[in-house]
Formats: structure tokens, C-alpha cells, sequence
């Protein structure tokens, strides 16, 4: 009997021990999502005659773009400079990747946010035209 309950203690202990361990490394690749992130401090993009700002949030970190461009929407200069990636859908593109970061619904219930002048965008990065001056946000939001 005595030996039956050692069993049975070593066996939670270990089962305990082993779950602990996945659950401390499934929160640190959730608590780090800057690690694939391509720039981590503000940075300038371009030459083109309009100037806009993007603010890239994740997390508690973020980090500002400057782009230069003479694309006439959001999402052509963007792409222009290799700051994001995505795929076509139903309502223009689905941004995946900002600045190396994924937020992808499907992967993670995640998804990139876009704000305009401080507040939310009612178009899509591909459909928003901009402006010498505008302000931008993409934010990692939890779905």
C-alpha cells in the first residue's frame, strides 16, 4: 500500500513539475511577441513628397515610423518600405505581419487595429487615402 502511494505521489509530482515547465514556456513566447519584430526604435522610410507618421503598438512597446512617400494610400506606402505583409480579402487587405510581428486571428486571436488621428479607421489600410501630415496607429489587439 505504502509503495502503491509513493507511485502515485512520484507520478503527480512529476506530471506537476512537467506541466509547470510548459506552462512557464508557453507564457514567455506570449509575453515577447517584439522578438520577430524587424526594427525596434522610431525610424525614417523614404523620399516622396507626403510625410506621415505610423505608430506600430504591441504590447506595452511601441515604435513610429516616418514614411516619405508619393504612394496615395496607407497601404501602398507601407508595403512600399516592407513594413507589412498580408493577404487579400473580402474587405481589402488582411495586414498578418507589422514590422515583423505576427497577429494573425487565426494563429493567435489577434489582429492589427488601424487608427487614424487617434481614432479607429472605418476603412481598411489599402482603401485609406493619405495626407501630408497624418497621424497613424497599428495595434496588435486580442480578438
Amino acid at each position: 500500500m505504502k509503495k502503491t502511494i509513493s507511485t502515485i505521489s512520484a507520478f503527480l509530482l512529476a506530471f506537476i513539475f512537467v506541466f509547470s515547465f510548459a506552462s512557464c514556456a508557453e507564457k514567455t513566447a506570449e509575453a515577447d511577441i517584439w522578438t520577430d519584430a524587424i526594427y525596434l526604435e522610431d525610424k525614417e522610410f523614404g523620399n516622396g513628397a507626403k510625410t506621415v507618421q505610423v505608430k506600430v503598438v504591441a504590447e506595452e512597446k511601441s515604435v513610429t515610423f516616418t514614411l516619405h512617400t508619393d504612394k496615395d494610400n496607407l497601404g501602398d506606402a507601407l508595403i512600399e518600405h516592407n513594413l507589412i505583409t498580408g493577404e487579400d480579402g473580402p474587405y481589402g487587405l488582411y495586414i498578418k505581419t507589422v514590422n515583423g510581428i505576427l497577429a494573425d486571428y487565426d494563429v493567435n486571436q489577434t489582429y492589427w487595429a488601424l487608427n487614424k488621428n487617434g481614432e479607429a479607421s472605418m476603412t481598411g489600410v489599402d482603401g485609406t487615402p493619405i495626407a501630408d501630415g497624418e497621424h497613424y496607429e497599428l495595434v496588435c489587439t486580442n480578438g
